[in-house]
This record gives structure tokens, C-alpha cells and sequence, in this order.
């Protein structure tokens, strides 16, 4: 399966948006960006080697996920600021409280937490890519 397959079976939200471009036969200029055209434009963002057969998948969770930041997709519930920044308010005296803390904020993948997208392509990197950790062992190692 490729991305775009995938994408329209895991991102069923975004069926408004083409698969390809849409294009103004007068004037030859994109009036609506296509699926194909978001893949490509994330696809540099991460590596198909490392990711090997799950870069389909990955490619296309993480382009769900930067359309969905971008204010794409079901706004059903409010848009994704709507309902992921601000935690609560109230109206008397104005007073709003949002969702986000000191934790989150100095993480480098807090993004990806903000759409269940975003948190499908941390599963996918976290399997395909595995961190070297020092446990100290090993040949001329403290002696």
C-alpha cells in the first residue's frame, strides 16, 4: 500500500481535500493542494531507510498530523486550539487557562502529542528507530 492509500483509510477526516492538485484550466494555476502534493512536500522530513517498510505508513500519519495542525480536517469540536490549548474559562472577570505546561513545552516531540496522528508516527518512529544507550559496559571500559 502507499501513503496515500493509507492516509485515506487512517484520515478519513480529510475527504474533502483531492487526491491531486486541482487546477484552473484558464489560468493553469493549483487552486486546491491535493493529498499527493502535502506527501511530498512532508516526505524529506523523514527518512524512508530508516523507517524501511513502515515508511508508507509513517509518511502518511505524520502528513495527517501537520494538515491537522494546520487547521485542516473535522472541526466538528472546535479546531485543533480549540481543543487542545485551552483547558478551561470562565466568563466572569475573563480568565483562561490552557492546557499546556513547563513539561510539554521542552519536549522536542510535544507537537506530535496534539493529534492522535502525530502520536501513531511517534509509535511508528519509536519501533523503527532505536537510540544507542551507553550502559557503561564493555572492552576498556573504567579499567
Amino acid at each position: 500500500m502507499n501513503a496515500l492509500d493509507i492516509f485515506r483509510i487512517v484520515a478519513t477526516e480529510f475527504s474533502d481535500i483531492p487526491d491531486d492538485d486541482m487546477v484552473d484550466s484558464d489560468t493553469g494555476r493549483v487552486t486546491a493542494y491535493g493529498v499527493n502534493s502535502y506527501l511530498k512536500l512532508y516526505a524529506d522530513q523523514i527518512s524512508e531507510k530508516r523507517f524501511g517498510s513502515t515508511y508508507q505508513k509513517a509518511l502518511a500519519y505524520l502528513t495527517a498530523h501537520k494538515l491537522k495542525m494546520s487547521g485542516y480536517g473535522s472541526t466538528t469540536n472546535g479546531s485543533i486550539s480549540d481543543a487542545l490549548r485551552v483547558s478551561s474559562y470562565s466568563e466572569g472577570e475573563a480568565s483562561i487557562s490552557f492546557s499546556t505546561n513547563q513539561n510539554t513545552n521542552l519536549q522536542i516531540d510535544a507537537e506530535y502529542a496534539l493529534t492522535v496522528y502525530g502520536l501513531e508516527f511517534l509509535t511508528l518512529r519509536r519501533n523503527a528507530i532505536i537510540p544507542i544507550v551507553s550502559a557503561g559496559e564493555g572492552f576498556g571500559y573504567g579499567g
